[in-house]
């Protein structure tokens, strides 16, 4: 069986993708432990270069160019392997749960790489030389359409849309789900398909927040991939501050329950491969 590569992603900022991507990747791991998985290990790829999931679960983020993704992208393959040998660091959240970080310079990188031959397969090539010491791997995109986010697309299996239930952050959704088939169809790469939409920042005392997620739990074909809502709850702010999972800091918080939530419908829908 292929490592799920699940991407979170979206175009725009704060939806809460980062927190999502840090909660959801310590609940798989966690998850995957507590079953007696024979490998748990989580990988985390932090692709922004302001490296808040690199900075919440190690933290740290002054990570030079040469101890972070940037080493990798740059490296020719035959030595991706050493090179991510020595980046890849353990979080501080679970000795299982490792992250490769980002780095200020990322954004000079990927300057670099637009002209270089593959330049949108990079990542994809690296993470195929380690994913099969991992038993899933997490991605941390950049709120936009980078060349970043398409190596991330292209390197994924799984795609996860974070989204605030506001208006025109549904009309917005359509916009991702181009680009997900554009990379799907147009890329060539028939592995990536859309496996769940997350809701953040939800706030049920806000009519229209109701209405947004009725309308999508209607539709046909996203209300199927609605894999989770997280409330809006001050415990998830606090986490991120204080560089811990919700389920440390509170683990009976409305947040934590949503994100462990998440988790069984994902896991579900990667490894058991049955209907969610």
């Amino acid at each position: 069986m292929t490592t799920p590569t699940v991407v979170l992603t979206n175009n725009k900022g704060g939806v809460g993708k980062t927190t999502t991507t840090t909660n959801f990747a310590y609940g798989l791991c966690q998850s995957l432990k507590q079953a007696g998985a024979a490998n748990p290990r989580v990988l985390i790829v932090d692709t922004d270069s302001q490296a808040h999931a690199t900075l919440t679960t190690t933290g740290s983020k002054d990570y030079s160019r040469h101890k972070s993704i940037c080493a990798v992208l740059g490296a020719d393959r035959k030595e991706m392997v050493q090179i991510l040998s020595k980046v890849i660091v353990e979080s501080h959240w679970l000795p299982e749960l490792h992250v490769l970080p980002s780095s200020t310079e990322l954004e000079q990188t990927e300057r670099e790489l637009f002209s270089a031959a593959g330049a949108p397969y990079r990542l994809a090539d690296a993470l195929s030389t380690i994913r099969h010491h991992y038993a899933a791997i997490v991605i941390d995109t950049r709120p936009s359409f980078s060349l970043m986010t398409e190596m991330s697309l292209l390197a994924a299996t799984d795609a996860i849309i974070a989204l605030e239930p506001r208006y025109l952050e549904t009309v917005g959704l359509q916009s991702v789900i181009n680009k997900i088939t554009e990379i799907r169809e147009g890329w060539r790469h028939p592995d990536l398909r859309l496996s769940g939409i997350v809701v953040t920042k939800m706030d049920r005392r806000v009519k229209g927040h109701i209405e947004m997620i009725e309308q999508i739990r209607q539709h046909p074909t996203l209300g199927k991939l609605v894999c989770g809502v997280i409330p809006a709850n001050e415990a998830v702010a606090y986490a991120h501050r204080s560089h811990m999972s919700i389920y440390e800091y509170d683990p009976s918080s409305a947040a934590a329950e949503a994100y462990a939530h998440m988790v069984g419908w994902m896991l579900k829908r990667l490894f058991v491969k049955e209907p969610v």
